[in-house]
């Protein structure tokens, strides 16, 4: 591969001010990277393209060369199935008269003469320079139905042939490409290749913005490229400064684990956010140094008060802001001169209300300053097991193993109230808001080996650097959970965009297909993500893929088991002597198999038994029970005695993963209560519920292993 010269061909076109290469240039760095493409020629006269087409044999395909007509269909500019001669003069004429009657001022270069290739499937293979995540290979199914069923996943590029072949599997169509109603499958080695050629490419020449190969022709023998668009951008966005991982463990550490803070504009007077701040420190029990900062006050709630923070004696590690937004920046470069690690910004007033100018003025007065950012317009930070409440909102302090972020303070005290509400104990919950700094790749480098955190579970609006993101939770999600809500979802795409991957740029899809790829649980609710953080933290890794469904109603069962199917979870086959063991406990109009059906006219003595039964039977790895409430085993009986069952297991060694779904009168919340606060997931008026928590669990043990 001769990248000089593809480095020659890119200076070329940015010397003559071109954002888009010809066909002829696209071919030869197609070439070079060995992405196979039909013989084509560009054609000035119809008598060329006679001979260009007799030279190739018909059939032909002829599009118009034009600069200015980048989707040459819309204009008129392709036809297909040319056979003869006399078809050759006939398409030339009418793809010039078609394309000067829709672009007048188009200049048309010639006639691109092309052989005609058939094949089975069309596909589209292209790359992108995506907003947030940079560059992206696309692949899906192409043609007309790209733009129609956008039927496309991503990875981030460079990418290897093993992710190129999970893209495969990944679209909706993917059963096409193993031919269907008598067709013949494609050769999936072939397209893998294309994919990894394409995503190398893009990524050793980052002056190639968008490229899209549409359609591409797959069949048992290969692939070719039938249609080749390469366009350009000589002037990309500048990159995001990164400190190392270590720079940002060491900071990460200070700011979360402090042993000396400051409270920029703390007040003595009631309802002042400057005077809450200091009130949860201090009725929080923080066991470090806590000195308010104000210009006037001498002591503020029994704390001795300084003028700035220049005047604090010894070190400090975070100043927590309370002061308007104006006055924050000359208060950063303080901070930098007292060697303050971090500036915890609660005010608002920045670019949430675009005042980005002002927002810039203090990231840069914090990056002169070697101060990291927390914010602004945060509600502050819960570090529960420092003793650490650094916020103006509703004390916090259950300790537990799940760490939280939000971008929204409304969404931070959703937090807070369904933690208390639920029990679920915390490692931390940050506000992040507008992430001028510190953002989520920050907050996943610290707790990937926080020794109190085992879940991580983040609201995001947007990502600021999503490359970096998923490169760090690639790593941190092998080791602990990490659970996103992605907000904004169904944002549209970029309609304007010149090619058809880059239509796709900034879809949800791309966020879908780079958090997969980054070992992400994703969810698409607040109340997801919250309940799968507990659920997470709480359930033991399974040991294997066979899940049982136990239920005293038929239909629970039904539910139970079309959300097995929706969530990736494995119903157990049931063994013969198993099923044998299981139809010892239940009575004859029940059934074995699976689920397992007991029925609702039974007694304790049942349940008991037969979960007894899964629990210790090696070849269950976990347990999905259905309770139906009834007067002969109501809900809180039924409760204790799993309760029982569960422990008595646990204490013999035997701790698998156990949900349960309840429905039935109001009794069942409180019979979901108990086992809750057991360690054991339940959940009232919802089969779906419990699934969706196991499968999230099975997903990620999947990665981690």
């Amino acid at each position: 591969m001769d990248k000089n010269a593809i480095q020659h061909i890119l200076d070329t076109a940015k010397e003559e001010g071109r954002n888009a290469l010809t066909p002829s240039e696209a071919r030869q760095i197609a070439s070079a990277y060995d992405i196979p493409h039909p013989q084509d020629r560009v054609a000035s006269s119809t008598e060329e393209a006679v001979d260009i087409a007799a030279e190739f044999g018909f059939p032909v395909v002829m599009k118009v060369v034009s600069q200015e007509i980048l989707h040459k269909t819309d204009a008129g500019g392709v036809i297909t199935d040319v056979t003869d001669a006399e078809s050759v003069r006939e398409a030339y004429i009418k793809i010039t008269e078609s394309t000067r009657a829709f672009n007048a001022d188009a200049t048309i270069e010639g006639v691109q003469v092309q052989q005609q290739v058939s094949g089975s499937t069309e596909l589209i293979v292209g790359g992108v320079t995506d907003p947030v995540f940079g560059k992206l290979v696309a692949f899906g199914l192409g043609g007309v139905l790209v733009e129609v069923l956008k039927d496309v996943t991503f990875r981030l590029a460079p990418t290897t042939e093993e992710k190129a072949a999970e893209m495969l599997n990944e679209i909706e169509g993917s059963q096409l490409l193993d031919g269907i109603r008598g067709q013949p499958g494609v050769n999936r080695v072939a397209i893998q290749s294309l994919i990894t050629n394409i995503s190398r490419l893009i990524s050793d020449f980052p002056e190639i913005s968008e490229l899209d190969l549409n359609p591409v022709i797959a069949s048992e023998d290969g692939v070719v490229a039938v249609d080749l668009r390469m366009l350009l951008n000589f002037e990309p966005a500048p990159a995001r400064p990164r400190p190392s991982q270590d720079e940002i463990l060491t900071a990460m550490t200070r700011i979360m684990k402090p042993k000396a803070v400051a409270v920029v504009g703390a007040s003595a007077e009631d309802g002042k956010i400057g005077n809450s701040v200091m009130k949860n420190l201090i009725d929080g029990k923080y066991g470090g140094n806590l000195h308010p900062v104000h210009p006037k006050a001498e002591e503020i709630l029994g704390q001795k008060c300084y003028p700035s923070v220049l005047d604090i004696p010894g070190d400090v590690d975070i100043a927590v802001f309370c002061i308007p937004a104006r006055f924050v920046a000359g208060v950063i470069k303080e901070c930098g001169e007292k060697g303050i690690a971090g500036a915890i910004l609660i005010p608002s007033g920045f670019a949430e209300i675009g005042e980005h100018e002002l927002q810039a003025e203090v990231v840069a007065a914090a990056q002169a300053a070697g101060v990291r950012l927390m914010g602004p317009n945060i509600y502050g930070f819960y570090h529960t097991h420092h003793n650490l409440c650094a916020t103006f909102c509703t004390p916090y302090t259950e300790r537990g193993g799940v760490a939280l972020s939000s971008q929204s303070g409304g969404v931070g005290m959703a937090i807070v109230g369904f933690s208390r509400s639920a029990g679920m104990g915390v490692s931390a919950i940050v506000g992040l808001g507008n992430k001028a700094d510190i953002d989520e790749d920050d907050l996943l480098t610290y707790f990937e080996d926080d020794p109190n955190t085992q879940v991580i579970a983040m609201h995001v609006e947007d990502l600021k650097d999503g490359r970096a993101f998923a490169e760090v939770a690639s790593r941190v999600s092998r080791k602990k959970p990490v659970v996103v809500l992605k907000a904004g979802r169904t944002r549209l795409g970029a309609k304007a965009a010149n090619s058809h991957t880059g239509a796709l740029a900034g879809d949800d899809r791309v966020y879908d297909a780079v958090l997969r790829e980054s070992g992400v649980v994703r969810v698409t609710s607040l109340n997801d993500m919250l309940e799968f953080a507990r659920g997470l933290a709480i359930l033991p890794t399974p040991k294997g893929e066979n899940v049982l469904i136990l239920t005293g109603a038929g239909g629970s069962g039904v539910l139970l088991s079309d959300a097995c199917v929706d969530h990736g979870l494995s119903l157990m086959p049931m063994p013969d002597d198993l099923d044998a063991a299981f139809r010892e406990f239940i009575p004859p109009f029940g059934a074995a198999g699976n689920p397992v059906d007991i029925t609702g006219g039974e007694p304790p003595s049942t349940y008991e038994a037969t979960i007894d039964l899964a629990l210790n039977e090696d070849r269950i790895h976990s347990l999905i029970l259905g309770y139906w409430h009834t007067i002969i085993t109501p809900p809180m009986v039924f409760a204790e005695l799993l309760g029982n069952c569960v422990e008595k297991a646990r204490a013999k060694g035997i701790d698998k993963p156990v949900v349960c779904s309840l429905v039935g009168d109001v009794e069942i919340e409180e019979a979901c209560d108990y086992l809750n606060t057991r360690n054991i997931l339940a959940y009232p008026y919802t089969a779906e519920k419990p699934v969706a928590v196991l499968g999230a669990k099975y997903r990620w043990s999947r990665l981690s292993n």
